[in-house]
């Protein structure tokens, strides 16, 4: 089970509407070696100014100039030192900056400690609004698993590896 952080932009005048970040691991089969694998997902709620279609064609647009592409390429941060997308992860915080929004969101400690070891997360960024799941109300893992597994969903979405960012001291 997770929970979910909401970044609104002005809800009421912004196409985006609600936006909300969640955080979730992969557990690797008991036998395998495979390292833990953080995600976060950005969705929207639907809310936007003009209705959802609107918020996901807004959003299309926004991940397309930050140079993300919609559909099944995955594009790696690290190697695409043009986009402009970030993550700090510190104290059971990750702090996600993309040129139309800043959130912090918390996470659990085996997500940061997965996030530290492998140094990336997997990064969704999803134009099918979700609006159930909305901010403070657990997300049990069969209703993400269904949100994620939807035929759609791959295609509907930008994904991205970044690179994890420490403070440095």
């Amino acid at each position: 089970m997770t929970s979910s952080t909401a970044v609104s932009p002005g809800q009421q005048e912004s196409l985006l509407g609600t936006l909300v970040v969640i955080p979730w691991a992969n557990e690797p089969e008991s036998d395998s070696d495979a390292p833990v694998t953080p995600f976060l997902m950005v969705y929207s709620l639907g809310d936007g100014r003009d209705g959802p279609e609107a918020g996901a064609e807004a959003l299309r647009a926004e991940l397309e100039k930050a140079g993300l592409s919609i559909g099944d390429k995955v594009t790696d941060v690290a190697r695409e030192t043009r986009v402009p997308v970030t993550l700090l992860v510190e104290a059971e915080q990750a702090v996600l900056n993309m040129p139309f929004m800043r959130v912090q969101c918390p996470v659990p400690p085996e997500w940061e400690k997965a996030a530290h070891e492998t140094g990336k997360v997997y990064l969704i960024c999803s134009l099918r609004p979700w609006p159930e799941a909305v901010q403070g109300k657990p997300v049990g893992e069969e209703r993400l698993q269904a949100f994620l597994g939807a035929d759609d969903m791959i295609a509907q979405s930008a994904h991205c590896l970044l690179p994890v960012r420490r403070v440095r001291t």
